[in-house]
């Protein structure tokens, strides 16, 4: 597990751009026609959202 220390506004654009991100990604999976393409993209997508809970849910300092 890594620890990263952020201020909250830093936490906040984060979220932002994991957000941005994830709506990005869900637009390609639904338009990629190549399976081992798609699948990869929804492991990213997992990871994001992942990456998505753990920020929003830090305390902050």
């Amino acid at each position: 597990m890594i620890h990263l220390e952020i201020s909250e506004h830093e936490r906040q654009v984060l979220c932002d751009v994991l957000k941005t991100q994830l709506s990005d990604l869900s637009y390609e999976i639904a338009n990629t026609d190549n399976k081992g393409f798609r699948d990869q993209l929804k492991a990213r997508r997992d990871a994001l959202q992942n990456i998505l809970a753990a920020a929003e849910k830090a305390p902050a300092s």
